[in-house]
């Protein structure tokens, strides 16, 4: 993911060493956590001590800490930034190399490529001596004070490998350098650190399948043929969706890449923006083989009539399709005339006292790094290592065919960030916007770039506080002003909008926004189905539901090796009345400390307004998480 160079203000002009650290691209990258891929070690706080010491110029002082060190050009990028288009290039050409021979070579498909996360330590070094905000503070007190390194650990690439000849996925650790990625311009390899074939797994499938998918079952003859029976000739107007097979037994196995693909279709229109989603075919069972790209199964199992077609359910302005459209509702404009209150300085952004990193992921998308807050005398204190969404889930409640097998992780199963738009083709971001690009390998290895992928803006919020005095009658009133970060994404039929806001009041909020079209059933005439909500004649929507699964890794007041936070759950509690209540009015709020991840285990639960607090081991320091 790369920043964008206009509309940025630099955070330290006046530093030569923040001039050197923005002046490389910066591009995506993708955190080694998927629970079921093993990760590489991850060095222990005193072996990244010994990693940075072994590197220390004998001029450091080792008692203030003070003199920043001589930066060569391998710092010039944050440990956390994603990798340039450049690095993601040696890291396909250094696997791709590796193969054992030219078939092998020839059949690897490159999932995802990312950054390999770096230990908090080496994050807490970078932030300390190397980028802003240059704060010593961040590492925890050393005897004798911190040693200087003179550069950091070589930052390293972990690559997903899907094999189409052999059907077998792959993880591969590449450790990259400077010299690899920018002095020869990419074009030589790095360094191999390790391989690790993951048996009875499929990795997420790829647009390049997709389109193969759709190709191969139109050319179906059979399949040809029950679309004619639909009154269906002309396959320019069908849409075939791959998705996933789920796992209901062992014919639906990882042993083999499996796709149950979802069939509609356009009417006669010449429309480009017709909805074909408002028209699917029931009735065919289609079962692909990804990895081949073949049928292994075709059933016309039912013949339902198609939904009959509306224009006035296309993408476009109702007028155009003879609808009629809002016409009362007057222009409005956000203007700031003297620039926006954030600065911006590659990927680290400062606003009101909030400041973070911006990362992307193809996996998860937007990803918000070393969140800290400003508080006065206090100084700067951490808040959360890391914030993100990984997965979602979509189940659907209809039992019939083919929605009962609608259970769609469109994270772990497609990729929220890889689905991203480029906000050029449209935004809902208003006033002053910093964008930024992101970037990714596609499914042959080549970096493609999706440009103004992340949208940062501030926006107004409505009243902050305010106040009337009933004896003077005088009112004091606050207007409330929030950071906004988003991004959006498509996963077939619909569109998610991603975003976090960070709030004057010391606030962090995560929003979802949920648009798009929805996956929709054919009835057959007369016919009501209770689960689902009938949209319109012969067309129903499946009643499902969407599960949004945050990661949030905090570090409320913590260094790295520190004292770790706590999860306390908070309950409203109503006193029995007694001789402690005799008034029956009396209620307080219950702590409870989670101990364990089993004892955290949690429920919602509105009747206690139960919420959770992270707290730092230090006593008053805490981040509370509603409910």
């Amino acid at each position: 993911m790369a920043s964008t160079s206009e509309k940025a203000t630099p955070l330290f002009p006046e530093a030569s060493i923040s001039a050197s650290a923005t002046a490389a691209s910066r591009e995506v990258w993708t955190p080694a956590d998927h629970a079921e891929i093993p990760q590489p070690k991850q060095p222990s706080p005193s072996s990244v001590k010994a990693i940075v010491e072994s590197s220390a110029p004998a001029s450091a002082s080792k008692g203030t800490g003070l003199p920043l060190p001589s930066m060569s050009r391998a710092q010039t990028r944050h440990p956390l930034d994603p990798l340039t288009a450049a690095e993601i290039s040696v890291a396909v050409a250094t696997v791709r190399a590796a193969g054992a021979t030219p078939e092998v070579r020839d059949s690897m498909r490159f999932i995802e490529v990312g950054l390999v996360e770096p230990p908090k330590n080496v994050v807490a070094l970078a932030d300390a001596y190397f980028f802003p905000p240059f704060q010593p503070s961040l590492l925890p007190r050393t005897k004798g004070g911190p040693a200087i390194p003179s550069k950091l650990p070589p930052r390293q690439a972990r690559l997903v490998v899907y094999n189409k000849k052999s059907n077998a996925t792959s993880i591969w650790i590449v450790e990259l350098s400077e010299v690899h990625a920018v002095t020869r311009g990419g074009h030589h390899r790095g360094k191999v650190i390790s391989s690790t074939i993951v048996p009875n797994v499929q990795p997420p499938m790829d647009a390049v399948e997709y389109a193969e998918c759709e190709a191969v079952v139109k050319e179906f003859p059979a399949f040809r043929e029950a679309m004619k029976k639909r009154g269906i000739a002309d396959m320019d107007l069908v849409m075939v969706d791959p998705w996933c097979v789920g796992y209901y037994g062992e014919a639906d196995a990882p042993n083999r890449r499996l796709a149950k693909p979802l069939i509609f279709c356009r009417t006669e229109s010449d429309c480009p923006m017709e909805n074909g989603y408002a028209r699917p075919v029931e009735g065919i069972h289609v079962l692909v083989d990804m990895q081949n790209m073949v049928v292994l199964e075709f059933e016309d199992r039912r013949l339902v009539p198609l939904p009959p077609p509306d224009p006035l359910r296309n993408y476009t302005a109702g007028e155009t399709q003879g609808g009629v459209d809002r016409s009362d509702v007057k222009p409005i404009h956000i203007i700031q005339p003297e620039g926006p209150s954030f600065r911006v300085d590659g990927h680290f952004v400062q606003w009101q006292k909030w400041n973070f990193r911006i990362g992307f992921t193809p996996r998860e998308g937007l990803v918000i790094y070393s969140v800290a807050y400003v508080d006065g005398s206090r100084g700067r204190r951490p808040v959360a290592h890391r914030l993100s969404f990984v997965e979602m889930v979509v189940p659907y409640g209809d039992p019939n065919d083919p929605h009962y097998r609608k259970n769609a992780f469109d994270a772990g199963e497609d990729g929220l960030g890889k689905n991203a738009h480029s906000l050029k083709k449209g935004c809902d971001c208003l006033g002053y916007i910093k964008y930024f690009d992101a970037h990714f390998t596609n499914f042959t290895g080549g970096v493609e770039t999706i440009e103004n992928c992340v949208c940062l803006h501030e926006e107004d919020h409505g009243i902050l506080w305010k106040h009337q005095d009933w004896r003077t009658g005088l009112a004091e009133v606050r207007r409330s002003r929030r950071l906004t970060v988003s991004f959006i994404c498509t996963v077939a039929n619909y569109e998610y909008g991603f975003f976090w806001h960070f709030n004057q009041d010391g606030k962090i909020e995560a929003e979802v926004k949920l648009t798009g079209i929805l996956s929709l059933g054919a009835l057959q005439p007369g016919e009501v189905r209770k689960y689902g909500t009938t949209v319109a004649p012969g067309l129903y929507a499946p009643v499902h539901q969407h599960f949004f699964v945050a990661r949030m890794d905090m570090a409320v007041d913590c260094k790295p090796g520190g004292t770790h936070n706590q999860v306390v759950e908070v309950n409203v509690i109503v006193e029995e009345p007694g001789d402690d209540n005799v008034h029956s009015n009396a209620f307080y709020a219950e702590e409870k400390l989670l101990k364990t991840e089993l004892e955290a285990m949690r429920d919602c639960n509105p009747s206690t307004a139960r919420h959770w607090i992270f707290r730092s081991g230090i006593q008053g320091r805490s981040t509370v998480l509603g409910n």
